[in-house]
């Protein structure tokens, strides 16, 4: 078998009208199968929904723990967007130039203390 070429194992056929107006049995796959075949995608132009899987997928593990251990929808929600938030505040503080651990801190801490 070549590198990156795999016989699918799990697949369900569906009938559907083709283009010709005749019914034909289509090759269809579930959620969970559509995401696994888009991360064995080796081509650069699928990395960025790659990284959006991975982060969605992350996210979604977070909200399951929190949820265990016994937080509300409003406290995760909101944990969640200060993540979010957090995140961009830095990726721009990057494009900035701020690159030492040092100014990371002091910069967090003013951003602290101004939403407050």
């Amino acid at each position: 078998m070549a590198e990156g070429n795999e016989t699918v194992t799990n697949c369900h056929q569906l009938e559907s009208p083709a283009p010709d107006g005749k019914m034909r049995l289509t090759d269809v796959a579930d959620t969970e199968q559509v995401l696994r075949l888009i991360q064995s995608v080796p081509s650069k132009k699928a990395k960025p929904f790659k990284v959006w899987l991975a982060k969605v997928g992350s996210e979604r593990i977070d909200e399951t723990v929190y949820r265990r251990l016994g937080y509300s929808e409003n406290w995760i929600n909101q944990r969640i967007k200060s993540i979010e938030v957090r995140k961009a505040l830095t990726d721009e503080w990057d494009k900035s130039g701020v690159k030492r651990e040092g100014e990371y801190a002091t910069l967090t801490d003013i951003w602290r203390q101004t939403r407050y």
